[in-house]
This record gives structure tokens, sequence and C-alpha cells, in this order.
């Protein structure tokens, strides 16, 4: 169990899964007052045993409100699960995402569809009553825990702001602390990815200077002005650079693999904190490397259809 204190408020959580490379990756936020709490997130049904015993030692006895950021099987898989243990939370969860909580046969076969054996890691997806999920303002300790709706990364992504923190999920994209004491930080993109929605999400979360970043993977940073800047060039550059090298290289006879190993190649070049891939853990370069290639292929099938269609 690894427990990381922000301050005397605020915990990340890590939940490392039953595969290689697969720490300091999902995790959930905890904020606590007392023996109360909100979390963010809840990680896969396979952690929810560690996220249970991280608020046991935190003394933790009421779980107020489970904030979805989304509904993807590593940020929302566990939540049936953990609302075994913890009857009285209510989940705070875009509209578009509550079907599929109360029934969760369709999210569940697409986890597998683009996941593969990676879904069985994580664990199924048991359903939620519908009762459980919270409409309508949301209030901790009386104060507002504000919902920014943040459909870049999914339909179903929103973020939250509460007292000095921004619970970004991935709407950032992803991040990893170094050695080096630096951070590594690319796009989250996965397919089905549209550039003007993506965007227009950044810049609701420009508008939220001065606040500390947490982010879904992983960890946080201080500056959120200039975090949601990087984040903003980042995809700029990204899509740019996917849309130059598959108008170029073209789709035909297999090429769609030829084509995201060239636009990889070129933002390790060009795209200085994703080049920083070079330092991050030997384990997690495997696990990267996977994700990095639903973030290409997102981008890929967008600039395919608006700039270089068959």
């Amino acid at each position: 169990m690894k427990i990381l204190e922000l301050t005397d408020e605020l915990y990340l959580v890590d939940l490392p899964q039953n595969k290689e490379g697969f720490r300091k990756f999902i995790s959930t936020w905890v904020f606590k007052s007392g023996n109360r709490a909100f979390l963010v997130d809840v990680g896969t049904s396979s952690s929810i045993k560690k996220l249970i015993e991280a608020l046991e030692y935190l003394e933790i006895k009421r779980v107020e409100f489970i904030l979805l950021t989304h509904i993807h099987i590593d940020h929302a898989g566990g939540l049936g699960d953990f609302l075994e243990h913890h009857p009285e939370a209510k989940v705070v969860v875009h509209e578009k995402g509550e079907a599929h909580l109360i029934n969760p046969e369709k999210l569940w076969k697409g986890s597998i569809s683009v996941l593969g054996d990676l879904a069985y890691v994580y664990g199924e997806i048991k359903p939620i009553p519908e009762d459980k999920i919270l409409r309508g303002g949301i209030e901790f300790e009386g104060d507002v825990i504000e919902v920014i709706k943040t459909p870049g990364h999914a339909v179903h992504h929103q973020s939250y702001v509460f007292d000095k923190f921004l619970f970004a999920g991935e709407a950032l994209g992803v991040h990893q602390y170094l050695k080096v004491k630096d951070f590594y930080m690319r796009p989250a993109t996965p397919p089905k990815f549209v550039y003007e929605i993506a965007r227009e999400s950044i810049e609701k979360l420009l508008d939220f200077k001065n606040k500390t970043v947490c982010f879904g993977h992983f960890g946080y940073e201080d500056d959120s002005g200039e975090i949601a800047k990087i984040a903003l060039e980042q995809l700029d550059t990204w899509v740019d650079v996917v849309r130059d090298v598959a108008c170029e290289k073209g789709f035909e006879n297999g090429e769609e693999k030829k084509v995201l190993e060239a636009c990889r190649d070129q933002l390790m070049k060009i795209d200085k904190i994703f080049a920083r891939y070079e330092h991050l853990d030997g384990d997690m370069k495997p696990r990267e490397d996977y994700f990095i290639g639903n973030t290409l292929k997102g981008i890929l099938g967008y600039v395919r259809e608006k700039y270089c269609p068959d």
C-alpha cells in the first residue's frame, strides 16, 4: 500500500495492478476531513482491496462522494465492488456515463475489445444501483465542488475543482514523475478523438490558474496554468505531426503501422517533454508504449478523416 500525502487533507493512493510496469499509473485521490472523505475515481475491481486498506489506514469511516472523472475501466471499473464496502457513498458521474454504470455489459465488452487481456487483469465491472447516483449540486464540508465538462478524452469525462485543487482526470493528458527531478507528459487521446473538443476541454481548464493539478495518471503538479499550457501545446503539436506524416505516407498495404512509428519518431525529436520517455523506469516503458499507440491511433483516425481521406 503506497499513499502520498500532499496536505493533511489530500492523499494520493497508488493502485498497482498485477502486471509488470502497472505501478504509479492507476490511482485514487482522497480528500478527508476528520473521518469523512470524498474520493476521485476508484480504480479497477482488482485493486479495490488495496483502496479499502488505504482508507482504513487513513481512519476514514464514511465516504460521502465518489467523483468519477470518467467511466473507463481503470477509473471506475471497481465502483460496484467499492460500494459493497461503503454503501453510504454517492456517485457523481457525467450523465452520459450513468446508464453504463447501472448496466455495465456494453462497457465491459468494449473494455475487452480495446484492451484485450488487460481488461481481465483489471477485473470485471459490476453494476451499481441507480439510487447511488447523485444528481445536482455537490458540497463537502459546506464548500462547493465545481464540475467542469471536459469531454476531450471521452464524451463522459469531467473534471472537478475543490479548494486549491484541480482534479483533471485525463483532460490534460498523462503525467509521470522522473528520477531526474522532472516530469514526462503526453496527450491522452484514444479513439474516437475529436481535436476541437479536446482543445476546448483544455482551454476550460486554463481558466483555473494557481491550482494544484491532480492527474488520473499519475501524480500532481503545482502550477495548473502552466500545465494546461503545456497540454495545449502538446495537443496541437501531436495533431500537426500526425497530419503531416499521415497525409504524406498514406495508408495502403499495411502502411498504418509505419505511419504511427514515423509519427512517434518525429514527436520524440520535437516534443521535449514527451522525449523524457527515455527517463522512464524500464518496466514502465512497455506499458507506456501500448498507450502511446492508442493515443496516436486516436489522432490518426481524426486526421485521416479530416485531412487525408482515402
